[in-house]
């Protein structure tokens, strides 16, 4: 074992501040970074989950939700055309306000807490709730290219039924529902058939129906246009060679992507957003200031308070440049220490996040960088400590 990390594993109280600076650093960056992906990730939670192996786009488009919108109609039987390809289905879109049904019973409860300036219960407790949603749309056919593959077929079926919609259940309390109750959705009498669970929208709640349901509530797009393409193909493993030779037989009419390539356009477009950055940014930043300043001073009290451990080394011959490999060795497991601390807490909270209906998601590319930016910064923190071996004079051991 090195003398660098025998140090850290005996006197691991002396840099317990350095790695704890670390650890709320790297936290401090993977959490809002997992926030904001997540936030996108549950826009396109029921598209990432569907059996779609292809997504065709408009030509242009970076992201499902950046760059142009819509196709030509004309095209479907065009990708359709392909030998490979077994189903296509227009991703229908829309959005409108929601408002829950009191039942008589809770119609008395909500004038009862009215005149005691109170407030309703939880899900359906008696509370008038008005909230802009969006909707989404599945063809109710079991193993349909537009239903996740988490949907049960009893879902499948309750969804098949006129007005009927899934709503995740993060979602209830907010809309002031629960199963088997009838609300308004653009002033049309709707009923929650289905609640799901894994598709959290803490921005605007998400509706799931029918392509018939919504046809019925007046609102399924019929025109010449339609949105982007989900395409299911029969051996999933060719995606990549498909795709391609839809771009080639489209000749630039349109884009298709991998759904794996496209979800990660998804979340590279959250990320490269204007205030997104800036936040961001201003976070690394903070995080940088604070983890040099915290392990640096860490650091060099640590080394201080061994000075005479290093003077006995230099008396035995050691030279100057292997203590300073000594001391950035030293801050090189710091910072790999750091970086397990800071994995571990950024997991706690995405499960306290979780619990809250908090969605997070975290690009391995991303927790890649991170780790890579603690261990810079713990190396320069130990660079900056290299001052301090200066003190080591074998002399001072005769004092």
């Amino acid at each position: 074992m090195s003398l660098a990390l025998a140090t850290l594993l005996y006197e691991w109280r002396r840099y317990m501040a350095a790695v704890v600076a670390l650890a709320f650093s790297g936290l401090l960056v993977l959490a809002q970074v997992g926030i904001f992906v997540g936030i996108g990730k549950g826009f396109t939670a029921q598209i990432d989950r569907a059996s779609a192996d292809i997504m065709v786009l408009a030509p242009g488009a970076k992201a499902l939700f950046s760059g142009p919108q819509g196709l030509p109609r004309r095209f479907i039987p065009l990708v359709y055309s392909h030998p490979e390809v077994t189903q296509v289905a227009p991703l229908d879109f829309s959005g409108g306000r929601f408002q829950n049904i009191l039942t008589p019973e809770q119609q008395v409860k909500a004038q009862a807490a009215a005149k005691k300036g109170g407030k309703g219960g939880g899900p359906g407790g008696g509370t008038r709730k008005s909230e802009f949603v969006n909707l989404t749309v599945i063809d109710a056919i079991p193993g349909y290219v537009t239903v996740p593959t988490d949907y049960s077929p009893s879902m499948i079926e309750a969804l098949r039924r006129p007005f009927a919609v899934a709503v995740d259940d993060t979602a209830l309390k907010r809309l002031g529902v629960k199963k088997g109750d009838k609300a308004l959705y653009n002033g049309k009498t709707i009923y929650v058939a289905v609640v799901t669970h894994g598709y959290p929208n803490i921005i605007q709640p998400m509706l799931v129906v029918s392509r018939d349901t919504l046809r019925m509530l007046g609102e399924a797009d019929t025109g010449q246009r339609v949105g982007p393409l989900m395409v299911k193909i029969s051996d999933p493993s060719r995606a990549e060679i498909v795709a391609a030779q839809l771009n080639k037989k489209g000749e630039g009419k349109f884009r298709a992507w991998t759904r794996q390539e496209l979800a990660d356009a998804n979340a590279s477009s959250m990320l490269d957003d204007q205030i997104i950055g800036i936040i961001l940014g201003f976070s690394a930043f903070l995080g940088l200031l604070i983890g040099v300043i915290i392990t640096w001073q860490t650091l060099r009290g640590a080394i201080m308070a061994n000075i005479k451990e290093f003077a006995s080394l230099r008396a035995l011959g050691v030279s100057m440049g292997d203590l300073r490999n000594i001391v950035l060795e030293l801050s090189f497991w710091v910072g790999i220490v750091g970086v397990l601390a800071a994995g571990l807490l950024t997991w706690v909270v995405s499960l306290v996040a979780a619990a809250g209906g908090v969605p997070m998601a975290f690009p391995p590319l991303l927790i890649v960088v991170v780790a890579i930016f603690l261990i810079v910064i713990a190396m320069l923190s130990g660079f900056l400590s290299l001052g301090v071996l200066k003190n080591s004079q074998p002399a001072d051991l005769l004092r």
